[in-house]
């Protein structure tokens, strides 16, 4: 991303920071006037996830479902999540979108050891 952002971002999943309080036309926004580009790709991850309280279901179905993206890309943006209730636990089902985020218009499929993004929805 462009050394200059500085986006409210917390712990995801291994090696994937969620850039909160911003959606992804509004990231894609800021990031192309920075003369960067945001590239949407096809592939989407759908993953469950289980836990006794929605935010712990819900935890663990994002995090199953980034390490289903294709390693690679560098983003992913949050396209929906859904919820079933049980009297004891929820099970939570997200589909996460990939996205890349780089300079240049080609797309460059590099490896980087700094954390992946995830816009919230």
């Amino acid at each position: 991303m462009p050394a200059h952002f500085d986006l409210v971002q917390q712990p995801c999943a291994d090696n994937w920071m969620l850039v909160e309080e911003i959606e992804a036309p509004v990231l894609d926004t800021m990031i192309r006037h920075a003369g960067w580009h945001f590239m949407h790709l096809q592939g989407s991850c759908s993953r469950s996830g289980v836990g006794l309280t929605r935010d712990n279901a819900t935890h663990r179905a994002l995090g199953r479902a980034l390490k289903g993206l294709k390693m690679g890309f560098n983003a992913a943006e949050l396209e929906s999540v859904k919820m079933s209730t049980y009297p004891v636990f929820q099970i939570a089902t997200v589909t996460v979108q990939p996205r890349h985020i780089q300079e240049h218009t080609a797309l460059e499929m590099t490896v980087a050891d700094h954390p992946r993004t995830l816009p919230a929805r």
